[in-house]
């Protein structure tokens, strides 16, 4: 997937921009509130029609409107252009795929997969499990499309058998364990494949920044796996009824990455964790496109703020030949370093919400 034009509509403080960008790699540069980071907070509401910087996408629309919209033509890797749309309000969503409307988020996340980089990225191993689990169930979700359709039904039984917790009456309880296990253990199973099929391409790019031995990728499932999943949902009734919801299953799952058997947390230093982090997510772009062909964009927002200028030379260089499109923001158009190596990039300077070519 390849983006051919962008138009941002009040995000933030770009009131109305379009522009062309690269179909490698894409320099952005700009003083701090220039806009820059909203150019990439536009291109991940396209893809996920949400904000990774605010919860809530009120203050993200520019105060003078009501509304924002990002609108992109985007090339296939079949070579099928595709028109992406998505208008959001403090209220509302409309996300539109080939100028026809839907209201489901996954449309627009099968037609552009991202990936994206910033300060709080690097939380990823060291913050709690939700980050864990949303970056493992994207993966899961972008590798096999019946996925989605599992977890849909494991969470409409979730919120099925909470809401007879929370009421204290369990007389019908039996039917949703009985659906909380079957949709929960295929989503399990999802997991653990997808953990199988990731860390091959997890050590292979590590390597291209850190030597670091022994390394695990351990799925938590979300209850002791020694144990039958119903068994445990019905010994523990009484402290799920104690407190109102579910304490075991799929959406208490978890993973954990250990160094020389210690959680990478707890022994790695702070910069070895973010290239541990980084290479996380490359191998998620790298798995999709060696498995299912699909080529996601990948973006970086702040790029000189966590990496050393060595380890920003190695990114580029390895991005440079990973065959996606790269969207990359830094203060100075000299944080990026030397670019004789990168071909066909193209440079933006951001002022006040206006992109300009350089």
């Amino acid at each position: 997937m390849t983006l051919l034009k962008l138009d941002i509509y009040a995000i933030r403080n770009i009131l109305k921009e379009s522009f062309i960008p690269s179909q490698t790699i894409n320099f952005f540069y700009g003083e701090n509130g220039s806009g820059k980071s909203a150019i990439i907070e536009a291109i991940f509401i396209l893809g996920r029609a949400k904000s990774f910087r605010s919860t809530s996408i009120k203050s993200v629309i520019n105060i003078s409107e009501k509304q924002l919209v990002v609108c992109a033509q985007t090339q296939q890797p079949n070579g099928i252009l595709m028109h992406l749309g998505v208008q959001l309000d403090s209220k509302n969503i409309c996300c539109h795929v080939n100028h026809q409307a839907t209201q489901k988020r996954s449309d627009l996340a099968y037609a552009l997969p991202l990936q994206i980089i910033h300060p709080k990225s690097f939380e990823l191993l060291d913050a709690g499990s939700q980050l864990r689990r949303e970056y493992l169930d994207w993966g899961v979700f972008n590798d096999d499309e019946c996925f989605l359709a599992n977890w849909r039904h494991f969470k409409r039984a979730l919120l099925q058998r909470n809401a007879l917790l929370k009421s204290k009456s369990i007389t019908h309880i039996d039917v949703w364990n009985k659906e909380l296990v079957y949709y929960g253990t295929i989503v399990n199973h999802y997991r653990e494949l997808y953990l199988q099929k990731l860390k091959p391409v997890f050590l292979d790019i590590l390597a291209h920044f850190i030597e670091i031995d022994e390394i695990e990728l351990k799925l938590l499932s979300g209850w002791d796996i020694s144990k039958d999943f119903g068994t445990i949902l019905v010994e523990n009734i009484d402290y799920d009824l104690r407190y109102g919801f579910t304490h075991n299953g799929p959406h208490r799952g978890d993973f954990q990455l250990w160094v020389n058997n210690r959680l990478a947390k707890d022994f790695v230093s702070r910069g070895q964790l973010k290239l541990l982090v980084i290479s996380l997510k490359l191998a998620q772009m790298q798995l999709l496109k060696n498995t299912r062909n699909i080529i996601g964009c990948f973006l970086i927002d702040d790029f000189s703020a966590e990496l050393d200028v060595v380890n920003r030379a190695k990114l580029l260089n390895y991005l440079s030949k990973m065959d996606c499109q790269v969207f990359i923001t830094a203060t100075e158009q000299s944080d990026f370093g030397d670019l004789k190596q990168i071909i066909n990039y193209k440079m933006f300077h951001v002022e006040h919400g206006n992109i300009k070519q350089v």
